[in-house]
């Protein structure tokens, strides 16, 4: 399940560090409970109810384009973070950057309040290992989806993170701080989008929006969406959609999902070829996280990005494509001999 030592503790115990994960999700990790079946935990749970819960707020605040808009792209805008940067870098380690462009987009991961870095990318990992069979941590086939898309979230058993599989960005320190303290980012985000709502109301009052509007908006309705935008790669993209390739595992190709998540969609790709930056294989499967980051390698900010091999998309190995090149017959150009008349032969 991870890689902590169980110590038993009782309920006061239990109920204690339950809370205290409220504010460091590391606190107590030998006493977390990971034997016996996964199940929710109702009372960790709370904060991640609440998210939710402040929706609703918006039957108080209203709506407003502004606030709207800001929603839809702080939206995609940390979509690309979880999918660039929590999916294909710290997951599958698919191109390079930075030590410090590394740190400021585990940043703006954490503002998408899904765990921290290392929590998201060791249980991947774990994913890949043993997809859609019993250990899988979020498998709809084992699991069904309300679990596969957000109970195994809430579980005590899968709250640990697996440091063990992730050690290669484990030695980082300020990733490690941000891990652990997992709900600092979203907290100061969320206080800055009440800011900005301010500042909009006071500098630009046409825009029709406020704090508490660009709070609702900008933040919990954005952080929900996200949420359940990346989820549904867990629990839907493994059943519904095509597959091109034969995976071992029920992962799907799903054009809507690769739309709404930036190209992960492409899901049956992914897990044929998970060491490829790209997921959409073709030019005609849209993976604008693959755009986003071919632009931060024009910009020098990240480089040796993967592409996927010919071979890869055609379904059959590096030797069988090696010896259909040597196979290939090779084309001769034959000079062509133009007929002329007696007249135009010089004498």
């Amino acid at each position: 399940m991870s890689d902590v030592r169980t110590l038993h503790s009782n309920k006061a115990e239990a109920g204690f560090y339950a809370f205290l994960r409220w504010f460091d999700s590391w606190a107590g990790l030998e006493k977390m409970k990971l034997d016996g079946p996964p199940k929710v935990d109702w009372f960790r749970s709370v904060p991640f109810i609440a998210v939710h819960l402040m929706c609703f707020g918006v039957f108080w605040v209203g709506w407003s384009w502004t606030a709207v808009a800001v929603a839809v792209a702080f939206y995609f805008i940390r979509m690309f973070a979880i999918t660039g940067w929590y999916h294909r870098y710290f997951s599958h380690r698919t191109f390079k950057t930075s030590r410090t462009v590394q740190f400021l987009f585990a940043l703006l991961g954490g503002s998408c309040a899904q765990r921290g870095p290392l929590w998201w990318a060791g249980h991947h990992r774990h994913h890949h290992i043993a997809s859609d069979t019993p250990e899988d941590v979020h498998s709809p086939r084992q699991g069904g989806f309300l679990w596969s898309h957000m109970g195994w979230v809430m579980s005590q058993t899968y709250y640990a993170p697996r440091l063990k599989a992730i050690a290669d960005f484990a030695k980082f320190p300020e990733l490690r701080f941000l891990d652990r303290f997992d709900v600092l980012i979203p907290t100061i985000t969320g206080f800055g989008m009440f800011g900005l709502g301010w500042l909009l109301e006071v500098q630009a009052p046409g825009l029709g929006t406020n704090g508490s509007q660009m709070l609702i908006w900008g933040f919990f309705i954005s952080t929900v969406a996200l949420f359940h935008g990346t989820c549904t790669i867990n629990s839907l993209s493994h059943v519904y959609g095509s597959q091109r390739y034969v995976t071992g595992d029920d992962s799907r190709n799903n054009f809507f999902l690769a739309l709404i998540t930036m190209g992960e969609g492409w899901h049956n790709n992914h897990h044929y070829y998970p060491a490829s930056t790209r997921q959409g294989f073709y030019w005609w499967e849209i993976d604008l996280t693959y755009y986003g980051l071919k632009l931060l390698e024009q910009l020098g900010l990240v480089w040796d990005i993967r592409n996927v091999p010919r071979y890869v998309r055609e379904g059959i190995s590096k030797q069988e494509s090696e010896q259909r090149a040597l196979n290939r017959p090779i084309e001769m150009k034959v000079p062509v001999t133009v007929p002329v008349s007696a007249e135009e032969i010089p004498a």
